[in-house]
């Protein structure tokens, strides 16, 4: 494939990026949830992976010859196994125990090459263990490019430009908006074009418990999508009011409470923000301030998370409740 080729590949890709929808939810809150499962491969990474692909071959850092080598917790991975495929790039993940079985199996099936690592970092995650793994395969792959989403500000710029402009396109009216936080590429551009457009507007940054990201002492963590064991550098340009830390458990019961309230099927991210806004309005703080207009966004489908978050027994088995008996009324 020629580089002339390349970027009409990327040109076909870009006419691919649907504008996802903005839905009213039946809630206390003005509440709207933007539907970024909507996506080609069913999760917001789309739009960074797009971006930073389209970026990169434009400046010619990416060519026919070139190999990908990233890691990721695993809706980046799919994005960039599918377009690389398309591209006709050759991509490898780097991936940990964490992974959903669903997203190893795509992922296995794509690449031609896919790397594991299973030895814990010294916060007792995976994160920096998989960053040395990229480390050594770019003294293997020549040529090698690492899309680096951390630090990599073509990240933000698609979240500004895309995810972001199309959010402050569809609303009349924002006053918070709440956003899940790991690479921290989607809150920095979210964050940033919100407030050009909304200047009243509160970003609650939500994270999850064992995340090092705002502070918090690193712990084990179960599902993939919120946290890091790390502060990644694009965190540093996003605008944040107030930061809310919210447990698996509860990220759980945000899942199932959007699929039997509002039939949203959604992964672990999204359940964490969904029950972060909850208990932030209903604390009482903002009595006479109800309804405000509040947004978040549906990162990914949870379809990924079969075998965890909707599965009762592992439910039980790691935390020792069942979602589906909270949520059913009492006789």
């Amino acid at each position: 494939m020629t580089d002339r080729q390349l970027l009409r590949g990327i040109t076909e890709l870009r006419a691919a990026m649907i504008e996802t929808p903005v839905v009213a939810l039946s809630h206390e809150l003005d509440l709207w949830a933007k539907l970024e499962y909507e996506n080609p491969n069913g999760s917001s990474k789309d739009r960074s992976a797009y971006w930073i692909l389209k970026s990169a071959i434009e400046r010619g850092e990416i060519t026919r010859d070139s190999t990908i080598v990233e890691s990721s917790s695993g809706n980046f991975a799919i994005s960039l196994a599918n377009f690389c495929a398309r591209l006709g790039i050759e991509f490898v993940p780097v991936i940990d125990p964490n992974v959903n079985a669903a997203t190893e199996r795509f992922l296995r099936d794509t690449c031609r090459r896919v790397e594991k690592v299973t030895e814990r970092d010294a916060s007792g995650g995976f994160l920096s263990t998989r960053l040395a793994a990229v480390q050594r395969l770019r003294t293997e792959l020549d040529p090698v490019y690492w899309p680096n989403q951390y630090a990599n500000l073509d990240a933000l710029f698609a979240h500004y430009r895309l995810t972001g402009g199309e959010l402050c396109a569809q609303l009349d009216r924002l006053d918070y908006l709440f956003v899940g936080t790991s690479t921290c590429g989607t809150i920095s551009g979210l964050s940033l074009r919100v407030k050009q457009e909304f200047p009243r507007a509160k970003v609650i940054a939500v994270d999850a418990a064992g995340s090092a990201i705002f502070g918090d002492t690193p712990g084990k963590r179960r599902l993939p999508g919120l946290g890091s064991s790390m502060r990644p550098p694009l965190c540093e340009h996003a605008l944040i009011d107030e930061v809310m830390l919210v447990r698996e458990q509860d990220a759980i019961r945000g899942c199932h409470e959007l699929l039997r309230t509002h039939g949203i099927h959604a992964g672990g991210s999204t359940g964490s923000v969904y029950a972060a806004l909850n208990e932030y309005f209903g604390s009482g703080a903002l009595a006479g301030e109800v309804p405000a207009s509040v947004a978040f966004l549906c990162a990914d489908r949870g379809r990924a998370y079969a075998d965890t978050v909707y599965d009762r027994d592992w439910v039980r088995e790691q935390f020792g409740f069942d979602p589906h008996l909270e949520l059913t009324p009492s006789a």
